[in-house]
């Protein structure tokens, strides 16, 4: 996947969670836009114990040649 392609999610307003699916099965559910670096070739995954202003707890660098698809979130919706 191209770098502008993950940025626009990551850029998009209001910002709206969403999950991204490596060809591997595994996925990052990316809930603030703070949780995700995106490099030309890679992207940083960061893990948070707290709220993205508190230290991660973790960092993962995953491929971007590594993504198969992004979507949003589900969000509940009350009636």
């Amino acid at each position: 996947m191209r770098p502008d392609d993950v940025l626009a999610w990551v850029r998009a307003v209001p910002f709206q969670p969403f999950r991204i699916h490596l060809n591997s099965g595994q996925t990052y559910e990316i809930r603030h836009p703070e949780m995700l670096r995106v490099g030309r070739s890679s992207m940083n995954v960061y893990s948070y114990d707290g709220e993205p202003a508190d230290p991660y707890e973790r960092m993962e660098m995953v491929s971007l040649l590594l993504i198969e698809r992004i979507e949003p979130l589900e969000t509940s919706v009350r009636r």
